[in-house]
Protein backbone atom coordinates (compact mmCIF):
# COMPACT_ATOMS: atom_id res chain seq x y z
CA UNK A 1 0.00 0.00 0.00
CA UNK A 2 0.97 3.32 -1.16
CA UNK A 3 1.67 5.96 1.99
CA UNK A 4 0.31 8.91 0.39
CA UNK A 5 1.04 12.14 1.22
CA UNK A 6 -2.62 14.15 3.05
CA UNK A 7 -2.23 17.53 1.72
CA UNK A 8 -4.62 20.55 2.53
CA UNK A 9 -6.15 22.68 -0.28
CA UNK A 10 -7.13 26.33 1.12
CA UNK A 11 -8.68 27.84 -1.84
CA UNK A 12 -11.68 29.50 -2.77
CA UNK A 13 -11.78 29.64 -6.48
CA UNK A 14 -13.96 26.95 -7.16
CA UNK A 15 -12.33 26.46 -10.94
CA UNK A 16 -9.24 26.29 -9.69
CA UNK A 17 -9.77 23.71 -6.52
CA UNK A 18 -10.85 21.62 -9.27
CA UNK A 19 -7.96 21.82 -11.46
CA UNK A 20 -5.64 21.16 -8.40
CA UNK A 21 -8.12 18.25 -7.45
CA UNK A 22 -7.90 16.63 -10.84
CA UNK A 23 -4.19 17.24 -11.08
CA UNK A 24 -3.03 15.86 -7.70
CA UNK A 25 -5.73 13.45 -6.95
CA UNK A 26 -4.11 11.32 -9.66
CA UNK A 27 -0.50 11.71 -7.84
CA UNK A 28 0.20 10.42 -4.53
CA UNK A 29 -1.95 12.73 -2.90
CA UNK A 30 -4.59 12.85 -0.11
CA UNK A 31 -6.83 15.87 -0.57
CA UNK A 32 -8.53 18.05 1.59
CA UNK A 33 -10.70 21.42 0.68
CA UNK A 34 -11.37 24.27 2.39
CA UNK A 35 -12.68 27.86 1.00
CA UNK A 36 -12.53 29.89 4.04
CA UNK A 37 -9.79 30.45 6.71
CA UNK A 38 -12.41 29.17 9.91
CA UNK A 39 -12.69 26.06 7.96
CA UNK A 40 -9.24 25.91 6.99
CA UNK A 41 -8.45 26.19 10.85
CA UNK A 42 -11.10 23.53 12.29
CA UNK A 43 -9.65 21.04 9.72
CA UNK A 44 -6.03 21.94 10.94
CA UNK A 45 -7.25 21.78 14.36
CA UNK A 46 -8.82 18.43 14.29
CA UNK A 47 -6.65 16.98 11.35
CA UNK A 48 -3.20 16.45 10.67
CA UNK A 49 -1.84 17.23 7.21
CA UNK A 50 1.70 16.50 5.98
CA UNK A 51 1.74 20.37 3.78
CA UNK A 52 -0.81 23.09 3.67
CA UNK A 53 -1.60 25.04 0.36
CA UNK A 54 -2.77 28.27 1.48
CA UNK A 55 -4.31 30.76 -0.93
CA UNK A 56 -4.18 34.17 0.73
CA UNK A 57 -7.19 36.17 -0.26
CA UNK A 58 -10.05 33.81 1.30
CA UNK A 59 -12.86 34.65 2.75
CA UNK A 60 -12.29 34.84 7.03
CA UNK A 61 -9.29 34.87 7.88
CA UNK A 62 -6.65 35.69 5.29
CA UNK A 63 -3.79 33.26 4.51
CA UNK A 64 -1.05 35.32 6.16
CA UNK A 65 -3.79 35.27 9.67
CA UNK A 66 -4.61 31.75 9.36
CA UNK A 67 -0.35 31.33 9.41
CA UNK A 68 0.26 33.32 12.36
CA UNK A 69 -2.65 31.81 14.43
CA UNK A 70 -0.91 27.85 13.42
CA UNK A 71 2.64 28.98 14.34
CA UNK A 72 2.43 30.97 17.44
CA UNK A 73 -1.48 30.03 19.04
CA UNK A 74 -1.68 26.20 17.89
CA UNK A 75 2.24 25.47 17.74
CA UNK A 76 1.23 23.83 13.97
CA UNK A 77 4.66 23.41 12.29
CA UNK A 78 3.13 21.88 9.40
CA UNK A 79 4.55 23.09 6.11
CA UNK A 80 2.73 25.93 4.20
CA UNK A 81 2.97 27.14 0.85
CA UNK A 82 1.39 30.09 -0.32
CA UNK A 83 0.11 30.68 -3.74
CA UNK A 84 -1.33 33.99 -4.60
CA UNK A 85 -1.77 36.38 -7.54
CA UNK A 86 0.20 39.08 -5.29
CA UNK A 87 3.41 38.92 -5.83
CA UNK A 88 5.22 41.88 -5.06
CA UNK A 89 8.23 41.61 -2.89
CA UNK A 90 6.19 43.10 -0.23
CA UNK A 91 3.58 40.42 0.19
CA UNK A 92 6.24 37.63 -0.38
CA UNK A 93 8.24 39.40 3.04
CA UNK A 94 4.73 39.29 4.63
CA UNK A 95 4.46 35.25 3.60
CA UNK A 96 7.54 34.42 5.09
CA UNK A 97 7.52 36.20 8.15
CA UNK A 98 3.92 34.91 9.05
CA UNK A 99 5.69 31.42 9.26
CA UNK A 100 5.33 30.24 5.50
CA UNK A 101 8.16 28.08 3.70
CA UNK A 102 7.10 28.67 0.05
CA UNK A 103 6.04 30.94 -2.06
CA UNK A 104 4.25 30.37 -5.43
CA UNK A 105 2.34 33.30 -7.65
CA UNK A 106 -0.23 32.36 -9.96
CA UNK A 107 -0.41 31.60 -12.51
CA UNK A 108 1.81 28.43 -11.92
CA UNK A 109 2.29 25.33 -13.55
CA UNK A 110 0.67 22.61 -11.72
CA UNK A 111 3.66 20.25 -11.75
CA UNK A 112 5.48 23.33 -10.26
CA UNK A 113 3.30 22.99 -7.01
CA UNK A 114 3.40 19.09 -7.17
CA UNK A 115 7.30 19.61 -6.81
CA UNK A 116 7.36 22.08 -4.14
CA UNK A 117 4.70 20.05 -2.23
CA UNK A 118 7.25 17.00 -2.39
CA UNK A 119 10.32 18.96 -1.79
CA UNK A 120 8.36 20.10 1.49
CA UNK A 121 7.21 16.68 2.65
CA UNK A 122 10.93 15.25 2.49
CA UNK A 123 12.20 18.12 4.38
CA UNK A 124 10.00 18.10 6.88
CA UNK A 125 9.98 14.25 6.92
CA UNK A 126 13.81 14.33 7.32
CA UNK A 127 14.04 17.02 9.99
CA UNK A 128 11.39 15.60 12.36
CA UNK A 129 12.74 15.49 16.02
CA UNK A 130 11.27 13.26 18.69
CA UNK A 131 10.20 14.98 22.05
CA UNK A 132 11.44 13.89 25.20
CA UNK A 133 10.14 13.79 28.96
CA UNK A 134 12.39 11.06 30.90
CA UNK A 135 11.26 7.46 29.90
CA UNK A 136 8.50 9.34 27.17
CA UNK A 137 8.89 10.39 23.77
CA UNK A 138 6.68 11.93 21.16
CA UNK A 139 7.44 12.21 16.94
CA UNK A 140 5.90 15.28 16.00
CA UNK A 141 5.83 13.48 12.13
CA UNK A 142 3.85 10.80 12.77
CA UNK A 143 2.02 11.32 16.08
CA UNK A 144 3.83 8.56 18.09
CA UNK A 145 4.05 8.15 21.80
CA UNK A 146 6.59 5.71 23.52
CA UNK A 147 7.48 4.65 26.76
CA UNK A 148 10.94 3.23 27.22
CA UNK A 149 10.95 2.99 23.62
CA UNK A 150 8.66 0.30 23.47
CA UNK A 151 5.55 -0.22 22.02
CA UNK A 152 4.14 2.55 19.85
CA UNK A 153 0.91 4.62 20.50
CA UNK A 154 -0.29 6.65 17.74
CA UNK A 155 -2.42 9.50 18.68
CA UNK A 156 -4.60 11.97 16.35
CA UNK A 157 -6.71 14.95 16.50
CA UNK A 158 -6.92 16.69 19.64
CA UNK A 159 -5.38 13.73 21.84
CA UNK A 160 -2.42 14.38 20.14
CA UNK A 161 -2.18 18.63 20.28
CA UNK A 162 -2.70 17.95 23.89
CA UNK A 163 0.13 15.74 24.28
CA UNK A 164 2.19 17.74 21.88
CA UNK A 165 1.57 20.47 24.41
CA UNK A 166 2.17 19.02 27.51
CA UNK A 167 5.74 16.84 26.89
CA UNK A 168 7.43 20.74 24.78
CA UNK A 169 6.09 22.36 28.02
CA UNK A 170 7.49 19.39 30.39
CA UNK A 171 9.11 19.71 33.14
CA UNK A 172 6.47 22.55 33.91
CA UNK A 173 2.86 22.73 33.70
CA UNK A 174 0.30 23.57 30.63
CA UNK A 175 -2.39 26.17 32.03
CA UNK A 176 -6.10 25.94 31.63
CA UNK A 177 -6.30 28.62 29.64
CA UNK A 178 -2.94 27.87 27.37
CA UNK A 179 -4.34 24.87 26.30
CA UNK A 180 -8.02 25.88 25.49
CA UNK A 181 -7.03 28.63 23.19
CA UNK A 182 -4.10 26.34 21.40
CA UNK A 183 -7.61 23.58 20.93
CA UNK A 184 -10.09 26.39 20.17
CA UNK A 185 -8.06 29.53 19.22
CA UNK A 186 -11.57 30.96 17.52
CA UNK A 187 -14.37 30.42 20.57
CA UNK A 188 -14.26 30.00 24.62
CA UNK A 189 -15.69 26.37 25.38
CA UNK A 190 -17.29 24.97 28.49
CA UNK A 191 -14.20 23.81 30.90
CA UNK A 192 -15.78 20.44 30.92
CA UNK A 193 -15.37 19.80 27.15
CA UNK A 194 -11.34 20.43 27.94
CA UNK A 195 -11.30 17.71 31.08
CA UNK A 196 -13.30 14.99 28.58
CA UNK A 197 -10.58 15.66 26.30
CA UNK A 198 -8.01 14.71 28.47
CA UNK A 199 -9.78 12.11 30.26
CA UNK A 200 -9.68 10.29 26.69
CA UNK A 201 -6.42 10.54 26.49
CA UNK A 202 -5.59 9.73 29.66
CA UNK A 203 -7.25 6.35 28.99
CA UNK A 204 -5.42 5.87 25.75
CA UNK A 205 -2.69 6.26 27.78
CA UNK A 206 -3.60 3.56 30.82
CA UNK A 207 -4.65 1.63 28.14
CA UNK A 208 -1.38 1.05 25.88
CA UNK A 209 1.00 1.50 29.19
CA UNK A 210 -0.44 0.73 32.46
CA UNK A 211 -0.52 4.76 33.15
CA UNK A 212 -2.78 7.27 32.92
CA UNK A 213 0.40 10.02 32.87
CA UNK A 214 -1.16 13.46 33.05
CA UNK A 215 -1.39 15.08 36.51
CA UNK A 216 -4.23 17.59 37.38
CA UNK A 217 -2.71 20.96 38.74
CA UNK A 218 -5.92 21.84 40.47
CA UNK A 219 -6.32 25.36 40.07
CA UNK A 220 -3.71 25.87 37.52
CA UNK A 221 -3.61 22.93 34.95
CA UNK A 222 -1.97 19.77 33.75
CA UNK A 223 1.43 18.32 33.80
CA UNK A 224 3.19 15.35 31.98
CA UNK A 225 4.44 12.65 34.70
CA UNK A 226 6.35 10.27 33.15
CA UNK A 227 6.15 6.87 35.69
CA UNK A 228 9.63 7.06 36.82
CA UNK A 229 8.89 10.25 37.80
CA UNK A 230 5.56 10.73 39.74
CA UNK A 231 2.80 8.39 39.86
CA UNK A 232 0.76 10.45 41.79
CA UNK A 233 -2.93 11.56 40.02
CA UNK A 234 -5.51 13.51 40.98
Amino acid sequence: MINKTKVLIVEDNTELAENLYEFLGEEQYELDLAQGGMTALHLLDTQVYDVVVLDVMIPGLSGFDICRKLRKDMNNQTPIIFMTAKGAIEDKEEGYLSGGDDYLVKPFPLRELALRINALHRRRHHDTQRLCAKSLTFNPGNLEVRLNGGQALALSGLAAHIFEALIRSYPDFVSYDSLSSRLWPERDVDANTLRTHIYMLRKQLQDAYGHSLIKTLHGRGYILTPPDVDQAES
